[in-house]
């Protein structure tokens, strides 16, 4: 099972594991924004555990679709533009 998960990741580019990267940060912003939202509290905790559990999920599958070298590279174009 975790080599066709891996292998399935494998077939994506670079590119779309930075896209899937940055779509993650939406969810985060709207995970933990959504205590301001004029609804009761058993909603806003669901809310809360379905889009940080969707960020995370994301997160996670961008990095794997990346990899360690991916990683490398996107830390050091991050450094270079803040240079």
């Amino acid at each position: 099972m975790k080599e066709r998960i891996q292998q399935f990741l494998q077939r994506f580019s670079f590119r779309t594991g930075v896209i899937i990267i940055v779509i993650s940060l939406p969810l985060y912003i709207v995970a933990f924004a959504q205590p301001f939202l004029p609804i009761d509290t058993t909603t806003k905790t669901i809310l809360f555990f379905v889009f940080y559990l969707l960020a995370k999920l994301i997160k996670y599958m961008g990095l794997a679709i990346v990899g360690v070298e991916g990683w490398e590279r996107i830390k050091l174009r991050w450094k270079k533009n803040i240079r």
